[in-house]
């Protein structure tokens, strides 16, 4: 199965590099007055990162392909992530450069210096964060 954000399908390679660091569990924690210690406890309701990683092995996209995704995160609207596994995300782009791309090098070039739509480049990092 394959990973799509609404529409756009993303490389089968990419990882969800942070899958297992998030908890929907949050603590305050202080000590009162008598010096015991008094927890607060919570369940998160959104805000899960969502950090997809690629390379250059494994993770290319056409020049096409990533202007429209790069159109699609700069909208800044709600979005469906599609994982390989069936699991669905709304997420919206996380920080201010979720999108992080550069060319593909042609031996021991650093890319075409007036790309073609068909020029090839890496997804290193898409950042997303679950609303």
């Amino acid at each position: 199965m394959s990973i799509y954000l609404n529409n756009i399908k993303l490389p089968d390679g990419l990882r969800f590099s942070d899958e297992f660091t998030w908890s929907p569990l949050t603590q305050a924690t202080e000590y009162s007055l008598t010096g015991a210690l008094i927890v607060h406890q919570g369940e998160k309701q959104a805000g899960r990162p969502i950090t997809l990683e690629g390379g250059k092995d494994f993770a290319w996209l056409t020049r096409t392909e990533v202007a429209a995704l790069k159109a699609l995160l700069d909208a800044g609207e709600e979005m469906t992530l599609i994982l390989h596994d069936n699991r669905t995300f709304t997420v919206l782009p996380a920080g201010d450069e979720p999108l992080t791309v550069r060319a593909l090098p042609v031996v021991k070039d650093s890319g075409p210096a007036n790309p073609s739509s068909g020029a090839r480049y890496i997804l290193e990092t898409l950042k997303l964060i679950e609303v």
